[in-house]
């Protein structure tokens, strides 16, 4: 077992890297002389099919510098504080912006052939395998501006957008302070660290890392009001450029889905603030307090068995168990990544805080970054992420690169049904004080994930729409905006102290507009498919399928062949009612253990 990444999957030492940049400028040049200057793509389905072969086969092994550039945005996230990457990542970023250009042509052309065309393409047997990429293009057509134009934004990009919020997260990745844990143990801890002493059980640790967290937000806070007003100047320009009218609206393009759906979502989970509202109530009653600080929102409630530790290879071993009872596929993935090193398992000085799994194309491997200190929630966090991790290899198999990948709108629903079915193993013939520590945990998850991002939705949507019409927002005005939508899904049992004002600084959601309510729909739909797997084992084939199917179809209609119709509200409403149900199952199990 390896818990390190072994960045050799990539490249083996710079040479590699720079022979790699010729082969991409000569392959893109080759791709460019040969279709540039040829129409016929545009109008014959054959000749398309060819096209968008060869296209596809560029992708995979050259792209827009794509392999370079996913090799250094590991090593940074390993190390965000070294200016040698910082410089690599920049010179990277131009040769890519450089070789995007050239081959922009291609698609851009094929968005604009008029409708007959399209109609012709959409129902060519030639054109099968690629409708659906088609289809996503051909919509997107009346927001493209015209090739000169797309170059200029292509290469301003990353002055305008990019250096801002890489320069944010540099910044608090550098910042450590000395502080103790349970263990009374005096050293520097990274922010990362700092994050996980704020859940600490003993109220000194987690008061004195709050303090600390506090401090860092409040010293970055003008340079973040900075950062993000520029964020969002950047996001309004760019709107009105391409006509899209509200802030929101390119979201939903780039996740193929409906605005209905998401406003449904938004507006059920919404109208359901008073489940999490009871949770965070119950769970200062548990604590001992009238209301929780706010940096206890996520403390766990150690009761029974349960605060034991979890080192990474217990947490490994478990989620492996999980794994192959459920299908031994799933099992194979996660074993080839460990032995090939492409998990990074422990928190460091300057590493990323947080915990993602990524690749980019059929021939890069995923990689996945942890920051495991042997908690509960990191068991959790493992089958999270090794969720995506096995989605993308599932589709890796069995789609084409312009299928590669899964639309933000379904991205979560992989990790969170892995994620649910390790916590029922962890819950598993538990007795009644650690069923109640993991009722809490999972409570908080759902808490965490559904109810918070939706308010971190409707927070990123009145933060735009109120930027446009002021022009610049100073951060105190950001943080009451901030404050009143957290406020509206924790209600009165949770203290807005003071510091609370400033916990939007380190939230790098909200500089990647609107993705956040991909975590609740995720999630929901997740629990759909897992109520199935547990009706029927058999099910686990077609959820397989699911997770095979990347981009190939609208995940609207892969839903619909599972039974599964997310444009209702019903739908939504059945997830969360689930959660409802487990909180006061909660309830009783305290009130018959006389907790509360």
């Amino acid at each position: 077992m390896k818990t390190s990444w072994d960045l050799t999957l990539l490249f083996k030492d710079k040479k590699e890297i720079s022979k790699t940049r010729t082969i991409v400028e000569e392959k893109t040049k080759e791709f460019v002389q040969k279709w540039q200057g040829n129409k016929d793509y545009l109008k014959k389905p054959e000749i398309l099919k060819q096209a968008l072969d060869e296209y596809a086969n560029w992708l995979t092994n050259y792209g827009a510098n794509t392999k370079e550039m996913f090799y250094y945005h590991l090593w940074q996230s390993l190390d965000q504080e070294n200016p040698q990457i910082k410089a690599e990542v920049n010179k990277a970023t131009e040769f890519a912006i450089k070789i995007e250009n050239q081959i922009q042509f291609f698609t851009h052309r094929i968005s604009k052939v008029d409708k007959k065309s399209q109609s012709k393409f959409l129902k060519s047997k030639f054109l099968t395998p690629y409708k659906h990429f088609l289809e996503k293009l051909f919509e997107s057509a009346n927001y493209l501006l015209t090739e000169p134009e797309e170059k200029i934004l292509n290469t301003l990009s990353p002055l305008a957008y990019n250096n801002w919020t890489r320069m944010l997260s540099s910044f608090l990745a550098k910042e450590e302070k000395n502080l103790k844990d349970e263990s009374e143990k005096l050293k520097p801890r990274s922010f990362a660290e700092i994050l996980n002493l704020m859940n600490s059980s003993k109220k000194s640790v987690r008061n004195s890392a709050a303090k600390a967290f506090n401090e860092i937000l409040a010293k970055h806070a003008e340079v973040a009001e900075n950062e993000l007003n520029s964020v969002l100047q950047y996001k309004k320009i760019t709107d009105e450029l391409r006509g899209f009218k509200k802030p929101d609206e390119a979201r939903y393009l780039a996740d193929d889905i409906d605005s209905d759906v998401v406003k449904t979502l938004v507006e059920t989970v919404s109208k359901n603030f008073d489940i999490s509202q009871k949770y965070y109530l119950l769970k200062a009653k548990l604590m001992g307090v009238d209301k929780l600080a706010y940096h206890e929102r996520n403390v766990p409630i150690l009761l029974g068995k349960v605060n034991k530790k979890y080192d990474y290879e217990k947490a490994s071993r478990l989620v492996k168990k999980v794994l192959e009872n459920l299908d031994k596929e799933f099992l194979e993935i996660f074993v080839n990544f460990e032995e090939n090193g492409q998990i990074d398992v422990f928190p460091k000085k300057g590493k990323a805080n947080g915990a993602f799994a990524t690749t980019q194309t059929l021939s890069t491997p995923t990689y996945i970054l942890l920051n495991h200190t042997g908690e509960f929630d990191n068991v959790t966090t493992l089958a999270h992420e090794l969720g995506h991790g096995i989605n993308n290899e599932l589709i890796r198999k069995r789609q084409n690169e312009l299928n590669f990948g899964t639309p933000t709108s379904t991205a979560e629903v992989a990790s969170t049904f892995f994620e649910d079915f390790v916590f029922q193993e962890l819950i598993q013939d538990a007795d009644q004080k650690t069923r109640l520590s993991l009722m809490m945990a999972k409570l908080n998850d759902y808490v965490s994930t559904i109810f918070r991002q939706i308010a971190f939705y409707n927070f990123e949507l009145e933060l735009h729409n109120i930027f446009r019409q002021k022009g610049y927002l100073p951060k105190e005005e950001i943080g009451q905006i901030f404050q009143k939508h957290m406020v509206s899904y924790m209600g009165k049992a949770v203290s807005q102290d003071s510091g609370s004002e400033n916990w939007w600084v380190y939230v790098h959601h909200f500089r990647y507009f609107f993705y956040v309510y991909s975590y609740a729909s995720g999630l929901l739909i997740s629990k759909s498919l897992q109520a199935l797997v547990k009706q029927n084992r058999q099910f686990i084939e077609k959820v397989k399928g699911f997770l095979s199917a990347g981009k190939s179809d609208s995940p609207k209609n892969i839903f619909a062949k599972l039974q599964i119709d997310i444009t209702k509200k019903e739908f939504w409403e059945k997830g969360i009612k689930e959660i409802a149900e487990l909180l006061t199952e909660t309830e009783k199990l305290a009130t018959d253990l006389s907790l509360i």
